[in-house]
């Protein structure tokens, strides 16, 4: 596994990592069995940075981390563990972004993950006025100083507050929506986080699966999956499912990509490698139900760099085909 350097934290990461909110909940069932054999998949393939959250599972992906790395020695002594706080329940909003919500979250995630102390937590897509009132930052930086967290980030939804938040005194990373469908992050914010060293973790780099390319139209997802209840943005931001596109034109535009793949690729490789090829990513985290895909997922760090006539063709196909059927903050 390729590494690079996790901010200004000076921490080498692995630049694959892994998501785990479909261990927790929100993408139909995953078994113990399954969810544990996956980040030991992900481990023995070079991942070191697991990326989770209080919420995924009302704790249960925080508290399966916490078995696997019980059960892992290496994975212990060497794992970065980055979570989120902000959105569960109770006792939920507003309280969750008091001094005390705060606190009582993060302590309730070293619990279930059984750290000393927290790498990375992340404030999970909490309101822009929120965060333009600046105490929740205060806060943090009290929980670092006492050495409860070692950093702190905050997981954004638009590029608006990923401006705002990348001005901030102490913020370490920011987590960003970035695919080949939803290209704007590259124009408006990396410069910036290049330049104040704030590590990048991209999530969805495949687009809830449609970049994977194995969708089709007439697909159904399963009740508790938010590939179905959340597919025009029912229950939290439409843009955390398909980057925001309609489900149907999401399908289309994976068909028309596959004839850019180079040969020797798949499409979920090639929209893996694209996000890898910018320098001020610092890990891609896409997510795995099983180990196959956690290892596939693995498998892009030993690819070569797409060509650049290649990168040019995908950004002219999203301004022209896909950026006028992107929905939700952005």
């Amino acid at each position: 596994m390729n590494t690079r350097i996790f901010g200004r934290s000076g921490r080498s990461v692995g630049e694959v990592g892994l998501g785990t909110w479909q261990l927790g909940a929100g993408w139909g069932d995953v078994t113990e069995e399954a969810a544990l054999a996956t980040l030991r998949a992900a481990w023995e393939a070079g991942t070191t940075l697991f990326d989770t959250a209080d919420v995924y599972g009302m704790g249960r992906a925080e508290m399966l981390i916490g078995k696997f790395l019980s059960e892992t020695p290496s994975a212990r002594a060497g794992a970065f563990i980055a979570t989120k706080l902000g959105r569960f329940s109770p006792p939920g909003w507003p309280a969750n972004f008091t001094r005390e919500g705060i606190r009582g979250h993060t302590e309730a995630s070293l619990k279930r993950l059984g750290v000393e102390a927290l790498d990375l937590t992340q404030l999970h897509c909490v309101p822009f006025a929120v965060l333009q009132q600046g105490e929740v930052f205060a806060h943090l930086r009290e929980l670092k100083r006492e050495g409860k967290i070692r950093d702190f980030g905050v997981s954004v939804e638009s590029m608006a507050e990923a401006d705002f938040c990348v001005q901030q005194e102490g913020v370490a990373a920011l987590q960003i929506i970035f695919n080949i469908f939803r290209q704007k992050p590259a124009q408006t914010l990396f410069a910036a986080a290049l330049a104040r060293r704030v590590a990048l973790l991209v999530r969805l780099p495949l687009a809830s699966g449609l970049l994977a390319g194995k969708m089709t139209k007439d697909m159904t997802f399963p009740e508790n999956d938010h590939r179905n209840f959340n597919c025009d943005g029912q229950r939290f931001n439409v843009g955390e499912t398909f980057a925001g596109l309609p489900f149907a034109k999401g399908v289309e535009l994976a068909d028309a990509l596959k004839a850019l793949v180079p040969a020797g690729q798949t499409l979920g490789d090639l929209a893996l490698r694209w996000c890898l090829d910018f320098a001020a990513v610092s890990v891609i985290i896409p997510g795995a139900r099983n180990p196959a895909q956690a290892r596939a997922n693995a498998a892009v760090t030993t690819q070569a760099p797409l060509a650049a006539g290649l990168r040019e063709q995908l950004a002219e196909f999203y301004r022209r085909d896909v950026a006028p059927h992107i929905r939700g903050p952005y």
